[in-house]
């Protein structure tokens, strides 16, 4: 089974959203309300060994921070009402 692939377009940049992957994984951060805390998962959203902000390179931080900007800026927020 393939994830389903989305793009998005953040700072004039085009960044795909992939579940685990570093922009998905801070649209979510965003989403549930936490703060910035950069980090992926190559596997799936909580498959596999977490990849730390430290071990992180520039374009995956970056993409970390385009899906949380993207989130913010949408204002795309859990209820948990």
């Amino acid at each position: 089974m393939l994830d389903q692939v989305t793009k998005y377009t953040v700072h004039g940049k085009v960044y795909e959203q992939v579940h685990g992957n570093p922009f998905d994984r801070g649209s979510a951060d965003s989403y549930y309300g936490r703060p910035r805390d950069p980090h992926w998962y190559p596997k799936g959203s909580y498959r596999g060994t977490r990849v730390e902000a430290e071990q992180m390179d520039d374009e995956e931080t970056e993409a970390y921070h385009a899906g949380y900007d993207y989130n913010e800026q949408f204002g795309h927020k859990k209820d948990w009402g």
